[in-house]
């Protein structure tokens, strides 16, 4: 079972609360019921006070002077049977009940002594009261059975009940909202880190926190501190090997374009050194991948490299040598770009535009037609890149922005292509929307950015 702080927090304050008003409960019990005892215990101390009245010597004999209808009154109780019995020092009966329960062992002290007794199968309580009338010692006894105390008792533990529940009930609600309130801290903080993005390993604040949880939000940090460091040298690395792998492959890619003119007429030596120049390509467009992915990390983005860029320029330049690709597929790619300025970085801009446009050109399929724009939109900048083809399913909508994910293994990459411009979307603080083309066919990303106030709205030079 997984281990809960709110459980044991709960577990160990409510047990000890419950048993304190468990102790409480039942000395409360004992000081309301001795009282109402004495109580009872005195009425019945009276009665043998009312019958010690009412003895008589008559020679050397005692005898009880009660008449029958002060006997009845004696007798008389709305709950209980009531009792008496008056017996010399020999426990001779004088008056009252002959089966009246032995009482001698009570009657050592002169004061009125209360016991619990039996007679005629009912439970009672006696009071034995010891007295002396003429040199002659005797013993009264005066008893009722238990119905009344018996009320008395339930009426104190259904009141007691009634107050334990609320107290029990009070004790659960605070003590559940303390936890809570005192547990709140943690779920502030988990609140904070569901929240982040995966690339955020900045510090968390630890202003507002209590002082027990400042430890732990230390240690939280410098996990933090760590793990940026190592991305921040992780980025740097793939950056240094993909910016270290392009001169020998521009390198290498030239010597297999020298190789394929020398001998083109060698079908061999020319299909051999084409299907190397187009691994070769493929090496190059992957290690330009990798090095856009390092740039476009948003934790590694520099807001210093940010300036006013001229974005339809700036598309129209490095989309030229797409053209040549997309013949190749019979790929009719058209372009309407409209003045449009923005704030950026003009590398991670470039680098958005030629994904968007290869991965178009990669998956649209051949005699599509694609066309790549950029406009105002009231306020904002608008990038489209749309196409024709086979589209993207909307189950997969999601998923094409994460590294690595490929619709098709048919077309040769790295699955990096969209991750990289949703990275850099991030970095400019622009929207990427992915959804059909015109008429529910083929694929139309569009990538909104806050535009520049009062720009100007110069022509594109064809």
């Amino acid at each position: 079972m997984t281990a809960s702080i709110r459980s044991d927090l709960l577990k160990w304050l409510i047990t000890p609360l419950v048993v304190i008003n468990f102790i409480g409960a039942l000395l409360i019990y004992m000081l309301a019921w001795g009282p109402a005892q004495n109580a009872l215990d005195d009425n019945l101390a009276e009665a043998a006070y009312d019958l010690q009245a009412h003895l008589r010597l008559e020679g050397d004999r005692i005898k009880l002077s009660l008449s029958d209808q002060a006997e009845r009154i004696l007798r008389v109780n709305r709950t209980d049977e009531v009792f008496y019995v008056v017996r010399d020092i020999s426990g001779d009966h004088i008056a009252g009940d002959v089966d009246f329960p032995a009482f001698a062992p009570y009657t050592a002290s002169q004061r009125p002594v209360a016991f619990m007794s039996n007679i005629r199968h009912l439970h009672i309580r006696a009071v034995a009261l010891r007295t002396e009338l003429g040199g002659h010692l005797v013993w009264i006894g005066v008893a009722e059975t238990l119905t009344k105390r018996r009320q008395i008792q339930s009426r104190i533990l259904l009141a007691l009940l009634g107050l334990e529940t609320l107290l029990v009930v009070a004790s659960l609600a605070i003590v559940w909202f303390a936890v809570s309130e005192g547990l709140f801290p943690l779920h502030h903080v988990r609140n904070i880190l569901d929240k982040r993005s995966a690339d955020d390993v900045s510090a968390l604040d630890e202003k507002d926190m209590p002082a027990e949880l400042r430890p732990l939000m230390g240690a939280i940090n410098g996990l933090l501190g760590r793990v940026h460091k190592f991305g921040g040298e992780r980025q740097s690395f793939l950056a240094d090997i993909a910016h270290q792998l392009r001169t020998p492959l521009a390198g290498f890619k030239t010597q297999l374009e020298g190789l394929i003119a020398r001998h083109r007429h060698d079908a061999d030596v020319s299909r051999s050194a084409g299907l190397m120049m187009a691994s070769a390509d493929r090496m190059i467009r992957q290690t330009n991948q990798l090095l856009s992915l390092a740039r476009a990390e948003p934790s590694q983005f520099e807001q210093r490299r940010m300036e006013r860029v001229e974005l339809h320029k700036l598309m129209a330049e490095s989309i030229q040598h797409f053209v040549q690709e997309a013949d190749k597929k019979a790929i009719d790619i058209g372009f309407e770009l409209q003045p449009a300025h923005v704030m950026g970085d003009r590398f991670l801009l470039r680098d958005m535009i030629d994904n968007l446009v290869d991965n178009a050109i990669r998956y649209s399929g051949p005699s599509a037609v694609i066309t790549v724009g950029c406009a105002r939109d009231g306020d904002a900048v608008r990038v489209v890149v749309e196409d024709n083809g086979p589209g993207i399913p909307e189950a997969d909508r999601e998923n094409v922005f994460s590294r690595f994910f490929r619709l098709s293994d048919k077309e040769h990459g790295s699955g990096l292509g969209l991750a990289i411009v949703r990275d850099i979307a991030k970095d400019h603080r622009a929207e990427i929307a992915l959804e059909s083309g015109a008429g529910g066919k083929g694929t139309r990303v569009t990538v909104k950015f806050p535009a520049l106030k009062n720009c100007s709205h110069e022509s594109v030079s064809e």
